[in-house]
C-alpha cells in the first residue's frame, strides 16, 4: 500500500514538468520581440523576419567607419561660426578640430575669441596659457622658471613678472611650494602639455623672512644687528629650510599668481 502511494506521488510529480516549462518558454511569432523593428534595410543588408514584413539590419561599412571615428573624437564637420575646414586628417568626413578664422581660437570644440583669465587649473591670457594649478590649490604656477638668483632678487623679479597684461605675480609662500611639491606631478604634466618647463629637481626661494635674533653692535650703544631666516623648499624631498642669514645663494625661483 505504501509503494502504491509513493509511486502515485512520483507519476503526479512527473506530470507537472512539462507544464511548468510551457509557463516559462513560450514561443513567440512577433517579429519586434524577435528583434525585427525595420520596415528595410540599405541593400537588402539584413534578415527578413519569417513571421512578418519586418528586417533585422546589418550595418554598413559607413556606419561602422562612423561609430570608429566618433569614438576616437572626430566628431565635428568644420562648417560651422568662424571655422575655416578641418585641421589634420578627416576619419568619415569629420575631424578632431577645426581652423578658426583670424583672431579665433580652437577651444571646448568650437572657434571663439581667445581666452583669458582663470578656466579651472588653467590661466589663460589672449588664448596662451600662463598658468597651472591643482584642484586644491588657490593660485597658479607661472609656465617657466625665471632664473635662478639671490632671496631679495627673487622677490622683486616676481613681484613685476606679468601674467597678463596687468595682472602680475608674487614670490610663492612656504606653504605655496609644498603644495607645488606635493602636486608636481600634476602640475608637471600640465606644463608639458602647454608649452612650459617642469618643476626643477632642486631648492626654490619662498618668500618666507623672519627675524630671530639681534646682534649687539660693538661700536653703537642700544643698536644691534637683526638676524633673519630665509625660507626656500626642496623640491626632491619636499623639505623646507631656513637659511640663517644667508640671502645670497642662488636658487630656482617660479612666480605665482593668486586667484
Amino acid at each position: 500500500m505504501t509503494n502504491t502511494k509513493l509511486f502515485l506521488l512520483i507519476g503526479t510529480s512527473l506530470s507537472l514538468i512539462p507544464q511548468t516549462i510551457n509557463a516559462q518558454c513560450v514561443a513567440t511569432q512577433d517579429c519586434a520581440t524577435l528583434g525585427y523593428t525595420e520596415s528595410s534595410c540599405s541593400g537588402g543588408s539584413g534578415v527578413k523576419c519569417p513571421f512578418g514584413n519586418k528586417w533585422a539590419c546589418f550595418k554598413t561599412d559607413a556606419e561602422y567607419e562612423q561609430e570608429f571615428c566618433s569614438k576616437y573624437g572626430f566628431t565635428q564637420t568644420c562648417t560651422g561660426t568662424n571655422q575655416t575646414g578641418g585641421s589634420g586628417k578627416a576619419c568619415g568626413g569629420k575631424y578632431a578640430q577645426c581652423n578658426c578664422a583670424s583672431g579665433y581660437k580652437w577651444q571646448q570644440n568650437k572657434c571663439q575669441p581667445p581666452l583669458t583669465g582663470a578656466y579651472g587649473d588653467l590661466y589663460y591670457c589672449n588664448g596662451i596659457v600662463v598658468g597651472v594649478k591643482a584642484a586644491d590649490m588657490d593660485f597658479y604656477v607661472a609656465m617657466n622658471d625665471i632664473g635662478k638668483m639671490d632671496w631679495n632678487d627673487t622677490q622683486q623679479a616676481c613681484k613685476v613678472y606679468v601674467f597678463c597684461g596687468q595682472t602680475k605675480g608674487r614670490a610663492p609662500s612656504g606653504g605655496e611650494l609644498y603644495s607645488i611639491y606635493k602636486n608636481k606631478a600634476y602640475i608637471n604634466a600640465l606644463l608639458t602639455e602647454n608649452g612650459g618647463s617642469n618643476i626643477s629637481e632642486t631648492t626654490y626661494w619662498s618668500s618666507y623672512k623672519y627675524e630671530y635674533d639681534c646682534i649687539q653692535s660693538p661700536t653703537q650703544w642700544n643698536a644691534c644687528y637683526p638676524q633673519y631666516k630665509y625660507g626656500y623648499i626642496n623640491m626632491v624631498s619636499g623639505k623646507s629650510y631656513d637659511a640663517d642669514n644667508a640671502p645670497d645663494t642662488n636658487r630656482s625661483v617660479r612666480p605665482v599668481l593668486e586667484i
